[in-house]
């Protein structure tokens, strides 16, 4: 599987420096973005493993970006940076579920500390519940998956596969990412691959698979369109 890959979202050029250098040097990816609606461009095409806000972005604001995310359905964890006591406020306003914050000033090592207890919670609550799109429950602790009541048995490429598309609804997934995050390469297959197995899913799922193709792009898992 390839490195966390670390989202930085800030305007100040020599704090976005500091957070890369402290955050590569303890083995993270880093991608750095300086303004909310590249930041959230970023998210949908990375699919980072975590994100740090800066709460007080140009364009559209940290606590914004934020919301937007989570509307979409995107549950990436996040750690915004502060700056002052207003923007502790603001973060404090909003409903957060595992997220955290670091104020500034602060060291590369609380950066990290923070860092990896946002990660360590996600993780936490990942492994402890179901995941559901429409009619289809992944329970990935014990790796079974239901369509409707059924009980349905996968390979573990396609339990892999179908977690992963669950694990963020309504986002698409292009052939090559999923070859990178699912089977841990980009080059070694095709895209056919993919397809293949998608295909197999379907087969078992029935009606009940959540699998849409985006055509000419790839895949997304969703659920039946609400009345």
């Amino acid at each position: 599987m390839t490195e966390d890959l670390v989202l930085v979202a800030e305007d100040d050029p020599a704090l976005a420096d500091l957070e890369r250098r402290s955050l590569t040097l303890e083995g993270f990816g880093v991608h750095v973005e300086t303004d909310g609606d590249a930041a959230l461009a970023a998210a949908r095409r990375l699919r980072p493993s975590v994100i740090v806000l800066g709460v007080g972005l140009p364009e559209v604001d940290g606590t914004e970006v934020y919301r937007r995310l989570r509307a979409a359905g995107d549950e990436t964890p996040i750690l915004f940076v502060t700056a002052g006591d207003e923007e502790i406020d603001r973060v404090s306003d909003l409903e957060l579920d595992g997220e955290d914050y670091v104020a500034k000033p602060f060291s590369p090592r609380e950066l990290v500390g923070r860092l990896s207890s946002v990660l360590r919670r996600a993780a936490d609550r990942s492994a402890g519940a179901a995941l559901v799109v429409g009619a289809v429950r992944l329970d990935e602790a014990r790796r079974r998956t239901w369509a409707g009541e059924e009980e349905v048995r996968l390979t573990t490429t396609e339990f892999d596969l179908l977690a992963h598309l669950m694990r963020r609804p309504g986002l698409v997934f292009e052939r090559g990412q999923l070859l990178s995050d699912v089977w841990g390469y980009a080059h070694a297959a095709g895209p056919r691959t993919v397809d293949v197995h998608v295909a197999q899913l379907r087969a078992k799922l029935g009606e009940s698979s959540p699998i849409r193709t985006v055509r000419g792009v790839g895949y997304a898992a969703e659920g039946p369109p609400t009345a």
